[in-house]
């Protein structure tokens, strides 16, 4: 727990102002993909099709997860509330659609998915160590 402590103040204690901005963004690409993912549910309901009932209900389980932890974790990563909470909470999805789903995809194809998520799955790992920064909802200090 020191070492999280120590993390945590050495976050707070230097931590420009653009990656405010970085943060910014990486909250709305974080709502934007958990939108995205709710309007695309075809993949999933075709996966669900050929499951057996109990496989089926862990596919939306982990379907309806995965929107709700993009969408309320994009919200508060945004506003720079709880960052470090939801940067971790978020940081198993991104992890399995790197590791997992876009890499198998191909990461050299036009328009690869790849990349966008490494570049989220970074930022996610930068803002657990970094927190909420200056120009957030729980600042401490006054912006002027």
């Amino acid at each position: 727990m020191n070492l999280l402590k120590k993390i945590q103040h050495w976050g707070d204690q230097h931590h420009p102002k653009w990656l405010d901005y970085f943060r910014i963004v990486l909250g709305v690409i974080l709502i934007w993909k958990g939108i995205t993912f709710y309007t695309n549910m075809e993949a999933f309901s075709h996966l669900m099709r050929g499951a057996m009932l109990g496989a089926a209900v862990s596919i939306s389980l982990l379907a309806h997860l995965i929107i709700v932890m993009h969408i309320l974790g994009g919200i508060a990563i945004t506003l720079g509330t709880h960052t470090r909470l939801f940067c971790l909470l978020n940081l198993p999805i991104l992890i399995g659609a790197v590791f997992f789903i876009n890499i198998s995809g191909g990461i050299f194809k036009p328009y690869a998915e790849f990349w966008l998520s490494s570049l989220v799955l970074t930022g996610l790992v930068c803002f657990i160590v970094e927190g909420n920064g200056i120009l957030s909802v729980e600042s401490e200090k006054a912006v002027s």
